[in-house]
């Protein structure tokens, strides 16, 4: 008899956090040694500086780049590391109560609200775009539509029926639904800091 959906494993799921945490872990070690280059020396040159308008120096020593009085990428190194963990615990066939379930949640959803404002200071404020850092907001944004809508469509998420069958459906197009998200915030950077001409 096979077991209810919320039951099954979600091993496409498991597949996903693994990768999409090792992109994001790799580019905050790559942002963290950037910082201990610049703590080092404050004039160095950075392999990821390619002009003006893309490079990490910028970022890594605004105050935005040390929101909570230590580089970000050390939240990311963390962090990642946890997502690692949850996916190869679930390939290896964990089950998670509920309660853990809305916790990652939560997690990714604070981590999704982190990124909108980092990438928000970058095209308002700073006028700079890190590749590391896009790097990791790639990956922030698909992890927390994956989490959202698989915990919507098994009802670890409390929601109507008809809720959780479009996340159903949503999780299915998890993909286009990504792209679509990539395309939005590079027509807010074109618009507001006229990438193409500057490139």
């Amino acid at each position: 008899m096979p077991l209810p959906e919320r039951h099954q494993r979600p091993t496409g799921l498991a597949i996903f956090l693994i990768i999409a945490g090792a992109v994001g872990f790799a580019a905050a070690f790559a942002l963290t040694l950037d910082k201990v280059h610049l703590l080092e020396d404050s004039n160095a040159q950075l392999s990821c500086n390619f002009s003006v308008l893309i490079g990490c120096s910028t970022n890594l020593s605004s105050w935005q780049g040390s929101l909570f009085g230590f580089p970000n990428p050390l939240i990311g190194l963390a962090a990642w590391s946890v997502v690692i963990t949850i996916g190869a615990a679930i390939l290896a066939g964990a089950r998670f109560a509920r309660w853990f379930w809305i916790g990652f949640n939560v997690g990714v959803t604070g981590a999704l609200i982190f990124v909108i404002w980092l990438i928000g200071q970058s095209i308002f404020v700073l006028d700079v775009l890190c590749p590391w850092c896009m790097v990791t907001w790639s990956v922030t944004i698909p992890s927390f539509l994956a989490v959202t809508f698989y915990n919507l469509k098994t009802g670890h998420i409390p929601a109507a029926a008809s809720v959780r069958r479009v996340a159903e459906h949503a999780y299915s197009w998890l993909f286009v639904i990504t792209i679509a998200c990539y395309i939005a915030f590079a027509i807010l950077a074109q618009v507001n800091m006229n990438v193409l001409a500057r490139l």
